[in-house]
């Protein structure tokens, strides 16, 4: 999936959010209005009321991504979201497949290092809307984990992992994590290790799931055609069977200061693989809005990016380069991330690093500045052009605890940015000194060596 929000889809590797989510301007479009409440089952709801269409989309979300994984178990956080919808409350994964078909019902998944979700789309119609609430609800209260399909879900993303193993970028971004979070949670891969993903059993998948599928931590968005009441019933139809768990819906502490380091991993692939970067910014932290921004003109923006503009306008050494930040519920990953043949890679790290620290050192010009501005808030109707948008966002307010306001406040706060304020947000949270580098496919005369 596409993201809008900082939603990721489960898959081999991590696909994250480049930083924000890509809000938009009040005058252009009106944001929508977000209701709130507190279920009786103690989940928090995010509701937004429109008719326009007979569709409803309904996510629940809970503190249970891979963050909350055991070391020695890795990936069963990611197998227990997965496991889910292939058996519950009598119905078997293909009963669940064809009963959907039936109604047209849509079912998805997102999942990434802090939480994981079970989402529907589905005709607002009763008799179809029905049947797909009913089935998600037995998905999310009375899952089943059959024995014989944990097998193969097993053998398949142990497959899935062995293949990665051989691939610059999914090795690049294993590298990358360990060295940036070490042995912090954030740092163990999505889906887990080969050596670690045999290890789990369906007791363990049994036991996370009680664990951390819990109302009292559930956060339910629901977006479409449906009263304010129904919008309630449909909340507790959810949520009222849910496990009580009993795990904290924190993850530890991310160790912000790291040792500058490079490590050059032999491969046979034709372009070297560079990734460079530290621990960021948390979702909430106050220098979101300065960051943001000032990230879309250093590696964000594209083709109007610094990094883009010194490293393939100028000199021709990468077809795409970018940066930005992860912000998580503890602070994500910075990252700049570019592709070039290998005899171009002493070149390219050169001219990434010093365009980093002249950014850092200096900031944006004001032109530059106005330009960001001007794109991010002309983006506003872009963002919030559909149903599934728009609940993506309900899901990332109500999961990080963000203001109702936020919609409507975001383009105020982008507005105001200076350009002394990313000059000096920078310098804080950025140390160019202390920046993990990963090349894969290094030059042959240097694969192998490490600084």
């Amino acid at each position: 999936q596409t993201t809008t929000g900082l939603l990721v889809t489960m898959s081999e590797r991590v696909v994250l959010i480049v930083f924000a989510l890509f809000l938009p301007a009040a005058s252009a479009l009106a944001t929508p209005h977000i209701q709130h409440w507190q279920a009786q089952s103690g989940a928090q709801v995010y509701y937004v009321e429109n008719h326009d269409l007979p569709m409803l989309d309904v996510e629940v979300n809970f503190p249970a991504g891979s963050g909350f994984d055991p070391a020695e178990k890795s990936g069963v956080a990611a197998m227990t979201q997965g496991m889910l919808s292939h058996g519950a409350d009598g119905l078997s994964e293909d009963d669940i497949s064809r009963e959907l078909a039936d109604i047209g019902a849509q079912m998805g998944g997102s999942f990434d290092p802090d939480r994981a979700s079970i989402s529907m789309r589905t005709l607002s119609n009763p008799s179809e809307r029905d049947k797909a609430l009913n089935i998600m609800a037995s998905i999310l209260q009375h899952p089943t984990f059959p024995e014989k399909i944990l097998v193969r879900q097993k053998e398949r993303l142990i497959a899935a992992l062995k293949e990665a193993e051989t691939e610059p970028e999914a090795i690049a971004e294993k590298a990358f994590g360990k060295a940036v979070f070490g042995d912090h949670p954030y740092g163990l891969q999505l889906s887990g290790e080969i050596s670690t993903v045999g290890k789990i059993r369906r007791s363990d998948i049994e036991s996370f799931y009680r664990t951390h599928y819990s109302a009292k931590n559930a956060v339910v968005a629901l977006m479409g055609d449906a009263t304010p009441a129904q919008a309630r019933a449909i909340a507790e139809q959810l949520t009222a069977q849910l496990p009580e768990g009993g795990a904290s819906d924190k993850i530890p502490p991310v160790p912000m200061r790291i040792r500058a380091s490079e490590q050059r991993i032999p491969h046979p692939a034709s372009q070297a693989h560079i990734l460079i970067g530290a621990p960021g910014i948390s979702r909430t932290d106050p220098d979101y809005f300065t960051l943001y921004v000032g990230n879309y003109i250093l590696g964000g923006g594209g083709f109007v990016s610094r990094l883009m503009n010194e490293v393939r306008e100028k000199r021709g050494l990468a077809y795409s380069v970018y940066s930005y930040f992860i912000p998580m519920q503890q602070p994500g990953a910075f990252q700049i991330g570019l592709q070039t043949k290998k005899e171009n890679t002493d070149q390219a790290l050169a001219i990434v690093r010093s365009t980093l620290r002249k950014f850092i050192a200096d900031g944006p010009t004001a032109k530059e500045l106005k330009a960001a501005k001007d794109h991010i808030i002309g983006g506003f109707p872009l963002r919030i052009d559909s149903n599934g948008k728009i609940l993506g966002y309900l899901s990332v307010i109500g999961f990080y605890h963000l203001p109702l306001t936020y919609l409507d406040d975001f383009t105020g706060k982008v507005s105001k940015v200076t350009v002394a304020e990313i000059r000096a947000a920078f310098k804080r949270r950025v140390n160019p000194d202390a920046l993990a580098t990963v090349i894969v496919g290094a030059p042959e005369e240097k694969a192998g060596s490490a600084k």
